[in-house]
């Protein structure tokens, strides 16, 4: 009986063992030292110009490069600073500083588009929140009354794409990326901006959770909206496959989105929104857990993955299992999320001597024939966003507050 005992007892120390061992196989710190060797490959041969790393071609060691008006102008500043906040680097901090104040023209121009918070939070309110530089307050502010001008009230939602109004006849219009954009408006109404931000975030929440989403609680690229009597007129596409498909980016979008309107707001509505859309998604997810770039695409296992698409989900995914009070289910957010992070680490997805990128496989519009398997610049901002959060997970720190070694050096 003695003997037996021992036995089992040996038995269940080597499981433990071996599930430990499992648990923490993927090395993070492994993976932020590689994109540090990535982003120093860049910076090597970037350009002396105002200019920012956009994409690089199947085949190509070379950033396309693209001026602050793109829509993606703010990931590589904002690369910049999650590298600082990881390593404490004075080197880090100077050429985040130096990238993202090529954005600041945008702050004092009238708003052409939506996309404002990807550039300019993702610059300037990473920068921010490492530093609480007044200078970047500033420029967060008078940027966030800018994006709020987009607001149509009848509507309850801020106009993506102005242009679309007559190219397309899409009288108000609004994407789903557009959820991305409200954390600017949440962070300017903190600062001292005025309150109805706040309000503008939280209505366009609310509308988009409305109108955006089908039954099965998957995603609409974009809505049509009549500006008289704010009525939805249709739900389309523009980078999926047809109208009724599951662009995999823009659910993406949308569990990203919702995880941080709960975090600024606290209303439950949108956690138990952000759990829906997170479900339909990780339910059809293939194996390896990097989407193809849309769920319904014809001849399925032939068509191209997103890897931006999975890195933006696996970041949204770490923060949102820290919202969970299930821990069964939060546990699975988070493995799910470190086995996203640990195929794009593998040699199938890292770029490594292939180019200076941190990623291969991403779509950024198949439609259009555009970026098709490319290396992305937001894909390798989100990879590196979820390599931090989880670190912070791990460590039982607040995602959004800087790491201890930086907080200090600011203080």
């Amino acid at each position: 009986m003695k003997k037996a005992l021992i036995i089992a007892m040996t038995m269940t120390i080597a499981i433990a063992s071996c599930q430990k061992k499992k648990e923490s196989n993927f090395d993070i710190d492994k993976n932020l030292d590689y994109c540090v060797t990535q982003a120093n490959k860049s910076l090597t041969i970037a350009p002396d110009s105002i200019v920012i790393p956009r994409n690089i071609a199947p085949g190509s060691k070379d950033w396309k490069y693209v001026g602050y008006e793109d829509w993606t102008s703010g990931f590589w500043p904002g690369v910049l600073w999650y590298l600082y906040e990881y390593t404490g680097e004075a080197k880090w901090r100077a050429q985040a500083d130096k990238y993202s104040h090529y954005l600041k023209p945008l702050s004092v121009r009238s708003a052409t588009d939506h996309d404002l918070g990807f550039q300019v939070y993702s610059s300037f309110g990473n920068g921010f929140r490492l530093t609480k530089n007044p200078e970047y307050k500033d420029v967060i502010l008078k940027t966030a009354d800018t994006l709020a001008t987009l607001f149509n009230p009848k509507v309850g939602t801020i106009l993506s794409w102005p242009g679309m109004v007559k190219e397309k006849n899409w009288p108000h219009n609004t994407i789903i990326d557009n959820m991305i954009n409200l954390e600017m408006l949440f962070e300017a109404s903190k600062m001292g901006g005025s309150k109805s931000l706040y309000d503008i975030a939280v209505k366009h929440a609310e509308t988009t959770m409305k109108n955006q989403f089908r039954k099965d609680n998957s995603v609409y690229h974009v809505v049509v909206f009549d500006t008289v009597t704010g009525k939805k007129i249709k739900g389309v596409t523009h980078q999926g496959y047809a109208d009724n498909s599951m662009w995999a980016r823009g659910q993406g979008w949308a569990i990203y989105g919702y995880t941080m309107v709960y975090r600024e707001t606290k209303d439950p509505k949108f956690l138990d929104f952000a759990h829906k859309v997170t479900k339909v998604y990780l339910d059809r997810l293939p194996k390896d857990l990097i989407p193809y770039w849309d769920f319904d695409a014809p001849n399925l296992s032939k068509q191209p993955r997103d890897a931006s698409a999975a890195a933006l989900v696996a970041s949204g995914l770490i923060e949102l299992s820290t919202f969970t009070k299930d821990k069964t289910l939060a546990k699975t957010y988070l493995d799910k999320a470190e086995g996203m992070l640990a195929e794009l680490s593998s040699s199938r997805y890292q770029s490594r001597n292939v180019n200076p990128a941190f990623l291969l496989h991403s779509t950024g519009h198949y439609p259009n024939g555009t970026e098709i398997d490319y290396s992305i610049i937001y894909a390798d901002y989100y990879y590196l966003e979820a390599l931090v959060r989880l670190k912070k997970v791990k460590a039982g720190e607040n995602l959004i507050a800087p790491n201890k070694e930086v907080a200090l050096k600011n203080n």
